[in-house]
């Protein structure tokens, strides 16, 4: 077939195969460009999952009938200069109006601001028809009906009615977190609506819109993060390490105020939590990130999900590094999921009072002693006294029974010894008791801590051990014989590059050729160790993030290890200057909030919580 020239169809076509993907995709774009024209409110309105109507309506700067035609044409668009380097707009390529025109039916309806006319222009299929008068107020309003019908292949790739749903509704809370200013609401006959009023441009009204967005519960477990490098500067709001979610679809990332989804800021974040979250477990995050247009890449990518940054190793730096500040500055915290979930555990004592077996709290003493009483013939009955009832009551022998039992692992000298108002006033209060010989109770001035003795120790343990790897070099074991690593040339420059480094861990290497590295020592710490999966774990990092994080994560999973071991084991009586002496330690140490594992070391329930158990709230 010989080469010729496509059909302007054809091209627009091929064009929607990478930009329009399903209806959240035309969502996104129409969204954008309503976002890029100064709207202040955006209506969406979907149909069918988004494959019969997707209605786009804002209030922005619109367009006059001159610009109707050159909107639907490819690479048409007032958002570029002459510089594509120097992108400030969420659009820029013009592709989005004239792709979806080409395998939908398309009108557009706009009046500018300084016109008293609107005027209207239809696309279907790709066939263009004129610019007609049309009534219309200020802005713009967008329709797409019966989307893919000239390319009906793509409907068969098309997921449910609900799946295309829940698909636009993700994209559209997506981007209206980085625009709190701007009122967006998403109805239709396939959804329930979704209003999202606009907030302030304050600290305070992005943290609301991330509320209106996420839930309250995020607002009130989440960390302010604010910091600056080199000319970038990282915002949010990020989980405390006790507050997380079973995948990574709470993970938020924006740049120069654009949505996207990119592997660095998954890898940052999954970085900065390593030490205090479980393995199947993921943080929350809302992050952005400002810097110089000419320092990120955003064209490339069809749909400008991913980025290219010119320095990926200082952004990434920057976010590992403003996240695990922003926790050590935190201080401790619990999460408010700890106590909702001790509230629900909690049920009154009636409650647990179904059972058929009878009940004496005084135990065979009492029991012996109302064997002659006759609970449902006498006149003394209670009044409320039905056969399903159990018997008892404080009776002299029912409470000298409570005496009588085996002692338990609770340590009431606490409340004696340590009665201290000043105590009470810290984060984690003062020690009253030690239960089950692994819990210490403590109390604060407006709440009740319970604190697993276990995982608390083994966090402050660890930590411990942690600084002192990084204060000083890591001891090395010299191998009898080097190892001799045979890596791509490239591989082996990244790995000289970085000996230095990998000295200070214990890793002792040189170039050994060209496509070569010699192995000399090791980190005592490893023991007896892999060091071809080694070197080559770190040299496949280095490529990916240019960091040494392998062989720091390898030592760290070692102290984790070792503190494991050396902390205090559960079963031990603690003293009580002991207790405080571990919550003291709690309240110092970055991070306590959580062990090595990532489960909570103590669960926080505030005494208004207590007042609503017992009824008197």
């Amino acid at each position: 077939m010989p080469i010729r020239q496509l059909s302007e169809t054809m091209i627009n076509q091929i064009a929607a195969g990478e930009v329009i993907e399903r209806p959240a995709s035309v969502v996104k774009e129409l969204v954008e460009n309503a976002l890029d024209a100064g709207a202040a409110r955006i209506e969406v309105v979907t149909g069918g999952g988004g494959l019969n109507l997707i209605r786009v309506t804002d209030d922005g700067s619109g367009m006059s009938e001159q610009e109707m035609p050159l909107a639907i044409g490819r690479h048409c668009t007032s958002k570029l200069a002459d510089d594509i380097h120097d992108i400030r707009s969420l659009g820029f390529r013009g592709e989005a109006l004239p792709s979806i025109g080409s395998v939908a039916r398309l009108s557009i309806r706009s009046r500018g601001r300084d016109s008293d006319n609107g005027a209207e222009i239809a696309v279907e299929g790709g066939r263009v028809g004129p610019v007609r008068p049309a009534p219309a107020n200020r802005g713009t309003t967008v329709e797409v009906r019966d989307l893919f019908f000239a390319t009906p292949a793509r409907l068969k790739f098309m997921k449910t009615e609900r799946a295309e749903s829940t698909a636009t509704t993700d994209i559209v809370r997506r981007i209206a977190i980085a625009f709190p200013t701007v009122r967006f609401t998403l109805a239709g006959a396939d959804r329930s609506t979704l209003d999202l009023p606009a907030a302030s441009d304050t600290p305070e009204g992005r943290l609301e819109r991330i509320a209106q967005v996420m839930g309250r519960e995020f607002a009130d477990n989440a960390i302010p993060i604010d910091a600056m490098r080199e000319g970038v500067r990282l915002e949010g709001y990020v989980s405390i390490p006790s507050y997380t979610r079973a995948n990574a679809l709470q993970q938020y990332a924006y740049v120069n105020g654009r949505p996207i989804r990119d592997k660095l800021f998954a890898g940052a974040i999954r970085g900065a939590y390593a030490d205090v979250l479980p393995r199947d477990r993921h943080a929350v995050t809302v992050l952005f990130l400002t810097l110089d247009p000419a320092t990120v890449d955003v064209n490339v990518h069809p749909a400008k999900a991913d980025v290219r940054f010119r320095d990926p190793g200082l952004v990434r730096g920057l976010i590992v590094g403003a996240i695990r500040q922003a926790l050590a500055d935190a201080g401790i915290r619990a999460a408010t999921t700890g106590a909702a979930g001790m509230m629900a555990a909690f049920r009154p004592a009636s409650e647990h009072r179904n059972g058929s077996a009878p009940y004496f709290p005084g135990g065979q003493a009492s029991s012996r002693a109302m064997a002659g009483f006759d609970m449902h013939g006498s006149v003394h009955r209670p009044l409320d006294m039905r056969p399903s009832d159990r018997v008892g009551g404080f009776t002299e022998s029912g409470q000298t029974s409570f005496t009588s039992t085996e002692a338990t692992s609770a340590d009431m000298r606490a409340s004696q010894a340590m009665g201290d108002e000043a105590l009470q006033s810290l984060t984690l209060g003062a020690a009253r008791a030690q239960v089950h010989q692994n819990y210490v109770v403590a109390q604060t001035e407006d709440s009740l801590i319970i604190v697993d003795q276990h995982a608390a120790h083994e966090r402050l343990v660890y930590e411990e051990l942690k600084r002192a790897l990084h204060a000083r070099a890591v001891p090395s074991q010299m191998l009898l014989l080097p190892e001799i690593v045979d890596l791509p040339q490239d591989d082996a420059e990244r790995l000289a590059t970085h000996a230095e480094t990998l000295a200070r861990f214990g890793l002792r290497l040189e170039r050994f050729g060209p496509g070569a590295v010699a192995v000399r020592e090791t980190p005592s710490m490893l023991g007896e160790v892999d060091v071809q999966q080694l070197v080559r774990d770190l040299a496949d990092e280095i490529a990916d993030h240019d960091t040494t994080e392998t062989l720091t994560g390898r030592l760290h999973h070692i102290a984790a290890t070792m503190a494991c071991h050396g902390s205090v084991r559960s079963g031990r009586r603690l003293k009580p200057e002991e207790m405080n002496a571990l919550l003291r330690q709690m309240e110092a140490t970055p991070g306590s909030g959580t062990c090595n594992h990532g489960r909570p070391t103590y669960i926080e329930l505030k005494l208004a919580d207590i007042e609503r158990l017992f009824g008197r709230r």
